[in-house]
């Protein structure tokens, strides 16, 4: 584990464990146990859940298939909304919700608001529109990223998910929906990347150096 990642970047180690075996993440806890460490587990199906040994103080969601150990950072200033087009979004969008209270963030979901009934999208702006950085969350065709970025002044993070059928299979298109949009200063995370999306909104959210304190190699 890079215990040291967070002095440098002001962004906290994380696990991903797909791919792991329990042993391994087993391991991994230990350390973090031993170190007094806290630790963000990300892609923890609840198989590899289950055959941990050492489940006790996890603090596990199976929506997003995250685990904390150690609990949230202390709250942190500002305010991040994470809006998604539709319910088969809120795995991702979970994800990134359950990254931000890692790092003391209080993520603001704003979920089932797609262009398909424009209408509650409308009747949420004006409070999307008092944050400070936005998630957008959507498979399909990915349509309500650029309706977002023509709607309100705070960067917007396009989050494309692999839910859909047909040429939206796999999330491609709603990922090629935010590269090509028109709508000036979008930027997107690759597919359900929640993890990554939630990072990128911390970063545009802290001082320039974040929490780093500009360590040189340890």
């Amino acid at each position: 584990m890079d215990w040291d990642r967070e002095a440098r970047t002001g962004l906290p180690e994380a696990v991903f464990c797909a791919g792991k075996t329990p042993a391994q993440i087993d391991a991994i806890l230990a350390e973090a146990r031993a170190a007094g460490r806290r630790v963000l587990l990300t892609r923890l199906d609840p198989a590899r859940r289950d055959a941990l040994a050492a489940k006790e103080g996890l603090d596990y969601d199976a929506a997003s298939a995250t685990a904390i150990l150690g609990g949230p950072a202390p709250a942190r200033p500002g305010r991040i909304a994470i809006v998604t087009g539709g319910l088969a979004d809120l795995p991702a969008a979970t994800e990134a919700l359950r990254t931000l209270a890692f790092c003391g963030f209080a993520g603001e979901l704003v979920a089932d608001v797609g262009v398909a009934g424009l209408w509650r999208l409308l009747e949420r702006i004006d409070a999307i529109r008092e944050v400070d950085v936005v998630i957008a969350v959507a498979g399909m065709e990915g349509a309500i990223f650029s309706v977002l970025a023509g709607l309100v002044t705070a960067p917007i993070i396009a989050l494309p998910v692999s839910f859909g059928s047909g040429v939206s299979a796999g999330g491609r298109l709603a990922l090629d929906a935010a590269l090509g949009s028109c709508a000036p200063g979008l930027v997107a995370v690759n597919i359900d990347n929640g993890f990554g999306a939630a990072q990128a909104a911390i970063r545009m959210l802290s001082p320039r150096g974040g929490t780093a304190q500009n360590a040189g190699p340890s």
